[in-house]
């Protein structure tokens, strides 16, 4: 296939009359239009006004999508424990499935073409085929609760580390290895030192396979770790073996002076994620700080109850946004350096080596945007105009391992309608049963 448009490359290369030609699962040439109309004239031919990498969500909750709207204007730890937890804790193989699908689809159709997911302690099994059939492109992990935690997800440690080692042996390099394992502890709080040293360990027995978990959020999720172990969160991840550059820690919002040189010399990832921050008053998470020590930094929606969008544009806008009212500056955090942390830091964060850029031998993960909205017009440049002025909507085309997933507003091979329909009556039966409140 020949897909010509706007060619934004990367943060740096746009080619206003580009193309990307895509051979199998690869990418095999990215230029000029006409050069490469003549190079290759039998290759079907896709236009559309922009064409860019695929976004990377660094750090999402697909199972969490039967909640959007359950727990608005909730702090975090009433917010988890009283809603959301209680909602994973009621949802069986059925609803874990239909939240999976509901949430990739969501991701696939605003521009997401990967995803580091966080899922739940029961029926991961479910996400894993959930990715497989949708075509997501997948770095996911079975979470880990072996201490405070409600019944229902409460686990004993070996069975939890058994289990997760079961599902890395049947899912990790999945779908031709478009699907991979992270060791998922939920966080802190709810880990064990066993469970937290447990989970290294079992990381380190399988090639490939990550650490992806929560870390300095909230204020009083940090008090209640430090009160436990004597420690700041980071030094005590730290010391049961979770920072280096196989772990992605979502938020890091609260860290010293201390914390941050530790992420800085295990080259630990971190997934920023604004609008959840914003939302649950977590707190501004000092990006700059981490950006100018040379920490890899990502972007992720988190999950639907805490954004109520799993759209990567909203983010990028909001990441732009929140960092230069936190800097009194509106020269930081332009839009390169956030287009930069949607793609090529999210493929840091998500564990996969060639995607993030549109370029010769990367995988075929590209989607086309239309330009044809009020809102975009005139495009001055096509950078600042992703990253500001985009919505996940104004996607029109996704493709991941040079396999189109959504043309047009339609779904392929998935019937979306049917999806929304499942989650819609699974949602209603969940919270239902939860006992939650509106």
């Amino acid at each position: 296939m020949l897909v010509t448009g706007t060619v934004i490359a990367d943060a740096e290369t746009v080619i206003d009359d580009g193309a990307v030609v895509v051979e199998g699962d690869t990418i095999a040439a990215v230029g000029d239009a006409e050069t490469l109309r003549e190079t290759y004239p039998d290759h079907e031919r896709r236009a559309f006004d922009l064409v860019a990498p695929g976004l990377v969500g660094g750090h999402v909750h697909s199972v969490q999508s039967l909640g959007r709207g359950i727990a608005d204007d909730d702090a975090l730890l009433d917010w988890l424990f009283e809603a959301v937890l209680p909602m994973e804790a009621a949802m069986d193989a059925e609803a874990t499935r239909a939240a999976a699908e509901l949430g990739y689809l969501e991701c696939l159709e605003s521009g997401t073409t990967t995803v580091v997911d966080h899922l739940s302690v029961n029926h991961a099994a479910e996400a894993f085929e959930a990715a497989i059939e949708t075509g997501i492109r997948g770095r996911l992990g079975k979470v880990l609760m072996d201490k405070e935690s409600p019944d229902g997800l409460l686990e004993d440690t070996d069975e939890a580390l058994a289990e997760s080692e079961a599902l890395i042996e049947r899912y990790h390099g999945a779908a031709d290895g478009r699907v991979r394992y992270a060791v998922t502890p939920r966080f802190a709080v709810t880990c064990s030192e066993a469970c937290l040293r447990g989970c290294r360990d079992l990381a380190d027995r399988h090639d490939g396979v990550t650490i992806h978990t929560h870390a300095s959020e909230n204020e009083d999720e940090i008090e209640t770790v430090e009160a436990a172990t004597g420690r700041r969160n980071v030094h005590w991840l730290d010391e049961v073996g979770l920072t280096g550059p196989d772990v992605t820690l979502a938020h890091c919002v609260h860290t010293d002076e201390s914390e941050r040189e530790v992420l800085a010399e295990t080259d630990t990832v971190v997934t920023h994620c604004p609008s959840s921050n914003m939302k649950l008053a977590s707190g501004i998470a000092p990006i700059h700080d981490y950006l100018d020590r040379g920490i890899t930094v990502a972007l992720g929606n988190d999950g639907p109850p805490c954004n109520n969008t799993l759209d990567p544009f909203t983010e990028m806008r909001q990441a732009s946004l929140l960092g230069k009212v936190d800097a009194r500056d509106p020269t930081r955090l332009p839009a390169g350096t956030v287009l930069e942390m949607a793609t090529e830091n999210g493929a840091r964060a998500a564990g996969f080596d060639r995607i993030g850029r549109l370029a010769p031998g990367y995988a075929a993960d590209l989607i086309g945007i239309t330009t044809e909205r009020t809102r975009a017009t005139p495009v001055h440049d096509p950078v600042s105009h992703l990253v500001y002025a985009a919505h996940g909507d104004d996607v029109v085309f996704t493709m991941v391992d040079g396999e189109v997933r959504y043309d047009g507003g339609e779904h392929v091979g998935v019937d979306a309608a049917a999806v929304r329909a499942r989650a819609t009556r699974q949602a209603e039966r969940v919270v239902a049963e939860a006992g939650i409140e509106d």
